[in-house]
C-alpha cells in the first residue's frame, strides 16, 4: 500500500461525503469527493485514484452504470477497486455491483472504522500484500490449460491470449489454485479473501465464482474447473502444475 492513497468518494449526501473526506484524512489518506457521477467523472483524469467509495443510489447516472465505467478505464487487473455503499434493503443492486467487479460493500448506515477497515484492506489485497510471511510465490501456476502469473497478476488462456481479472477474482482465484482438489466452504473462502465470516444472506462468495466461472470459460450450468459441492462449497477439480 502507497504512503498516503488517494480515495475517490462519491455520494450525493453531502454529510457523509463532509464525514468520509475528514475522517479518512485523519487515518494519513488523501481524499476526492464528488456529489454525482457527473462530478466523479470530471475529477477522474485530474488524480491517479487508488479507490474508489460508491453510494449506488446517486441522481441522474446510478452508481451501477458509473461502476461500470470505471471498470472499462482502469489499467490492470480490472481496474481501480470499488467498495460500494448500499442501503440494506438493495440486495438485487449489490449483487449486481459484485457482477460489475466492485471488491467489497458495506451497508448504510455504517461505522466510519468499519469502512476504513475495508478499505484497508481492499488496497492491500490490491497491492498484494500479505498478513505474514509467505513463501515466494511460483512463478506460474498451470491448471486445465490456463496459466496463472502470480507476481505478474495476470491469467493466460490455453491460447496464451490475457484475460483481465478484478482484484476480487484474481484473489479468489489464488485462493483456490493453493488449495486445489480441496473443498472450501463459504465461511473459508469469505474468511480467506476479507478474513470476515459471511453472512446468512450474504451471496459475495457466490457471485464471485459464477464471475469467474465466466473469464475461465467454464460451464455455470455443469463447470469442469469449479464445481460446486452441495451443502459444502466450492473446490477446484485440476490438476496444478507450478513453477
Amino acid at each position: 500500500m502507497e504512503p498516503q492513497p488517494h480515495i475517490l468518494v462519491v455520494d450525493d449526501d453531502r454529510e457523509i461525503r463532509d464525514l468520509l473526506s475528514k475522517f479518512l484524512e485523519r487515518q494519513g489518506m488523501r481524499v476526492s469527493a464528488a456529489r454525482d457521477a457527473k462530478e466523479a467523472r470530471k475529477l477522474w483524469p485530474l488524480g491517479r485514484y487508488h479507490l474508489v467509495v460508491l453510494d449506488l443510489m446517486l441522481p441522474g447516472e446510478s452508481g451501477l452504470d458509473f461502476a461500470k465505467w470505471l471498470r472499462s478505464q482502469g489499467p490492470g487487473e480490472g481496474g481501480v477497486p470499488i467498495v460500494m455503499l448500499t442501503a440494506m434493503s438493495e440486495e438485487t443492486d449489490r449483487i449486481v455491483g459484485l457482477e460489475l467487479g466492485a471488491d467489497d460493500y458495506l451497508g448504510k448506515p455504517f461505522n466510519p472504522r468499519e469502512l476504513l477497515a475495508r478499505i484497508r484492506a481492499v488496497l492491500r489485497r490490491a497491492s498484494g500484500e500479505g498478513a505474514g510471511p509467505k513463501e515466494p510465490p511460483a512463478k506460474a501456476v498451470r491448471f486445465g490449460g490456463w496459466l496463472l502469473e502470480p507476481t505478474r497478476r495476470r491469467l493466460l488462456n490455453p491460447d496464451g491470449v490475457e484475460v483481465p481479472l478484478t482484484g476480487g477474482e484474481f484473489e479468489l482465484l489464488q485462493v483456490l489454485v493453493e488449495r486445489p482438489n480441496r473443498v472450501l466452504t463459504r465461511d473459508m473462502l469469505m474468511d480467506l479473501l476479507r478474513g470476515r465470516q459471511a453472512g446468512p444472506f450474504d451471496r459475495a462468495i457466490d457471485v464471485a465464482v459464477s464471475r469467474l466461472r465466466r473469464k475461465l470459460e467454464d460451464d455455470g450450468r455443469n463447470p469442469s474447473l469449479i464445481k460446486t459441492v452441495r451443502g459444502g462449497g466450492y473446490v477446484l477439480a485440476a490438476t496444478v502444475d507450478r513453477s
